[in-house]
């Protein structure tokens, strides 16, 4: 598969795996940029011992937990304000706005860390059990069973929501 259709495959994904771990639209972007940069720069020394894909979440999840070491008291500073100078939007948007993130996200916040990242990199990352298993270090089916249960306590918290 040549770079660029690659890119334009996997690349979704992990704007996706770091929208919904910093809640950040510029994060997010900056993030997936810094991601394939890595990549690129890194292609040489790739070992073909995981999938490529494999490989890019793993970059991922480091730039993330330096994204997360550099910005933890920026960000809680920065959720502070921004509760208290609400940008307005129309109703419409702010609805979904609420619906989407409050709803989904949030259910998968309530999670423990690791059904909390099985479950991002599994929805959003789209990788396989597999996958998963090999970037956290546990069986494909540990995995399977995590995402499995984490699943069935989202829907039963989200019927509670709507009954």
């Amino acid at each position: 598969m040549e770079l660029e259709e690659l890119y334009k495959e996997i690349q979704p994904r992990i704007y996706a795996f770091f929208f919904v771990k910093t809640s950040s639209k510029e994060s997010a972007e900056d993030l997936t940029h810094e991601v394939f940069y890595e990549a690129i720069k890194g292609l040489p020394q790739f070992s073909h011992n995981s999938t490529i894909q494999t490989w890019l979440f793993s970059i991922a999840k480091n730039r993330l937990k330096k994204y997360y070491r550099s910005q933890k008291y920026k960000k809680d500073l920065e959720t502070l304000y921004m509760n208290e100078e609400k940008v307005t939007n129309t109703p419409e948007e702010e609805l979904l706005k609420k619906e989407e993130q409050r709803n989904i996200i949030q259910q998968i916040n309530q999670l423990d860390d690791l059904a909390k990242e099985i479950v991002t990199l599994r929805v959003y990352g789209e990788l396989s059990f597999k996958e998963i298993g090999i970037l956290m270090e546990k069986s494909e089916n540990y995995v399977r069973v995590t995402f499995h249960r984490a699943k069935l306590k989202m829907q039963k918290e989200m019927e509670g929501y709507h009954g």
